[in-house]
């Protein structure tokens, strides 16, 4: 490494004559005080038009008369409100629409959902007729039950009314 003595540097290397320091104010303002930059300097190197600061009050308007508009751009303005929005409506409406979920099915519906709801609405027979077809009755809702004449005779013995049968 180089620089691994820098710490011990007595000496910085710059030298100024001596007394420089003591006698700088003297020196400076009697050198100001002889030499006058303004009185030397007999060229300027600019070129002004004749009658030049006579008539610039004619040439420059007042302020009040000629007023500059900036354009101001705003952060926040309709086109850029209608973009934001519109792209926050289509992600929320993305997600609320549920194109990531798998649409239900028939099979994933309940036993009893199905009866509430026919049991809740007002459906008539004949309504319920043009949704069950027979072939889908004779498929599909036919129960077989084992009934033998033993236990008819002995329902209509315990229930029925005999008289109120015989007469029909």
């Amino acid at each position: 490494m180089k620089n691994k003595k820098l710490h011990n540097i007595k000496s910085t290397g710059f030298k100024t004559p001596n007394d420089y320091f003591k006698s700088f104010e003297d020196n400076f303002f009697t050198k100001l005080d002889t030499e006058s930059n303004l009185n030397s300097a007999k060229k300027t190197g600019f070129k002004v038009p004749d009658n030049y600061f006579e008539n610039i009050n004619i040439d420059i308007p007042s302020q009040d008369s000629k007023k500059q508009l900036s354009k101001v751009i705003p952060l926040v303005n309709k086109r850029n409100l209608i973009y934001i929005s519109s792209i926050a409506a289509t992600i929320l409406l993305l997600f609320n629409l549920s194109v990531f979920k798998n649409a239900p099915t028939f099979s994933d519906l309940d036993i009893e959902t199905v009866t509430n709801y026919v049991e809740n609405e007002d459906y008539n027979a004949y309504e319920l007729a043009a949704i069950l077809t027979d072939e889908y009755i004779k498929e599909n809702i036919i129960i077989n039950h084992a009934i033998n004449q033993n236990i008819i005779e002995q329902y209509l013995l315990d229930n029925g009314d005999i008289e109120a049968l015989l007469i029909e």
